[in-house]
């Protein structure tokens, strides 16, 4: 799988929509990670996600993370459900 590397600031340009495999319950763990990560070292994740042109890769700190959600700056929320892959 090739994801098309985007700037998050052009999140909103893409329709986020379910991945073919929802990854939430073998990711959370790592998201978790993540968001400790940003909150308190502000290290950047890579977060690959669905949308409808194909996937999509941003580098970006997790800010939060829900039972749905995680939130990027600008309050931009990416669907659990929707994300593919997650490293740091």
């Amino acid at each position: 799988m090739t994801a098309q590397i985007i700037e998050k600031e052009h999140i909103g340009d893409y329709k986020i929509i379910p991945a073919e495999v929802d990854n939430t319950a073998t990711l959370y763990d790592k998201l978790w990670a993540a968001q400790r990560l940003g909150n308190e070292f502000k290290s950047k994740t890579t977060i690959v996600f669905q949308t409808e042109d194909g996937p999509k890769r941003i580098e970006t700190t997790v800010w939060s993370l829900t039972e749905q959600y995680i939130q990027i700056k600008n309050g931009v929320l990416i669907p659990l459900k929707s994300i593919i892959k997650v490293d740091f």
